[in-house]
């Protein structure tokens, strides 16, 4: 298998998806930053925007969490 190959499949594996959730993680900082210029500012775009981007944070993470869990269930030897 070359490294190209080994480099794409990363994604679906169980280090890949953590690292997908984490870095996940770090885009609440700039959303809770959002909320707070939005709400400073009384601007409800943006506020609007923040809300927005939180929801897709959040499903996001969420199919993630789902591949995870799937990703557990096609192990035999997990049980």
């Amino acid at each position: 298998m070359s490294k190209i190959e080994k480099a794409k499949g990363f994604k679906h594996s169980k280090p890949g998806l953590w690292l997908s959730i984490g870095t996940s993680a770090f885009g609440v900082l700039s959303i809770v930053k959002d909320v707070r210029k939005a709400r400073s500012e009384q601007d409800n775009l943006l506020l609007a925007n923040a809300v927005v981007g939180a929801l897709a944070l959040v499903t996001g993470t969420a199919l993630l969490l789902r591949e995870l869990k799937h990703l557990g269930d096609d192990d035999v030897l997990a049980g």
